[in-house]
């Protein structure tokens, strides 16, 4: 049996069904929705199945999410403009008084293809969505997540650390190669993308903001860990064509960026996630991707 919610969770959710005359379904709800099971309980929120004429997932925050650096009126509007592109569930209601966000629930198709040109061409009709007014700004977020260790002790911390500067500087020449931002996802990981009534869709949209788009591909091809025929398939299916060797550059400078921050963030919040052997492989992966980088 799963785990009950937290009170303050509970009381959250209770008020949010007792909003589900305002929720915007299709077809509409005639009676208020049933709770159902608990589907993931994290670090920043929890999501909830519940029942009605379609299935919905409800999730609560369970931090300010500010303090992620996230925007939940800007991914209330990105979400609207992704369902009317046909790529994002519908979202049904948002209340952020009550740090609530209902959407559609996607039932997952009996086989999961990771077919890596169908995702590159996934993320290429997100940044095709309309610009917002949230930008992510890698290099703040950075510096939020090594205040929350420097003065803590862990496996790789000083390790990681030592990796600072050469981090910056792949940050630095990756965004002076291509300023344009476009409106990306940031999270676009293998769990957030699902295959379901036989078409790929893009869910958990609570990092999108307006970055480099080749941020957005790193983030796929570093944290899938994808080797580089399957990094190919990405990019071509994204670009439509060969990726050039100036392209492969970029996506390497980013990839380090990705693994240093991905790092300090599951050091920052949730170490336990990570054993001694996780830190260190993950250092090595860095390693390697910033001795990449760095090759002519």
């Amino acid at each position: 049996m799963a785990a009950p919610l937290p009170d303050t969770i509970q009381l959250k959710l209770d008020q949010a069904l007792a909003q589900w005359r305002h929720w915007d379904c299709d077809p509409p709800l005639g009676a208020p929705p049933l709770t159902g099971a608990v589907l993931g309980a994290g670090h920043s929120n929890h999501s909830i199945l519940v029942h009605g004429p379609c299935d919905l997932v409800v999730r609560i925050d369970g931090v300010d999410p500010a303090s992620n650096h996230l925007n939940r009126t800007v991914e209330w509007r990105c979400l609207q403009a992704g369902h009317a592109a046909g790529i994002a569930p519908r979202p049904v209601y948002f209340n952020p008084q009550l740090g609530c966000l209902v959407c559609e629930y996607l039932a997952p198709d009996p086989v999961q293809d990771p077919n890596l040109p169908a995702v590159g061409r996934l993320l290429r009709s997100i940044h095709s969505l309309p610009p917002r007014h949230q930008r992510l700004d890698i290099g703040a977020r950075i510096l939020s997540l090594e205040k929350q260790l420097q003065h803590r002790d862990g496996p790789g911390l000083a390790r990681l650390f030592s990796h600072r500067k050469a981090v910056a500087r792949s940050l630095e020449a990756a965004q002076q190669e291509q300023r344009d931002l476009v409106l990306c996802h940031n999270d676009l990981l293998q769990a957030n993308r699902i295959a379901s009534g036989g078409r790929l869709w893009a869910i958990d949209w609570e990092y999108c903001a307006m970055a480099n788009p080749w941020y957005d591909l790193a983030v796929i091809a570093a944290g899938d860990a994808l080797d580089c025929a399957a990094t190919a398939e990405l990019l071509e299916g994204y670009l439509d064509r060969t990726p050039t060797p100036t392209e492969y550059a970029r996506l390497h400078r980013f990839a380090c960026v990705y693994q240093y921050l991905e790092l300090l963030w599951y050091l920052a919040r949730q170490p336990a996630l990570l054993s001694s052997d996780q830190v260190a492989a993950r250092l090595r992966r860095l390693e390697n991707a910033l001795e990449r980088a760095v090759s002519p």
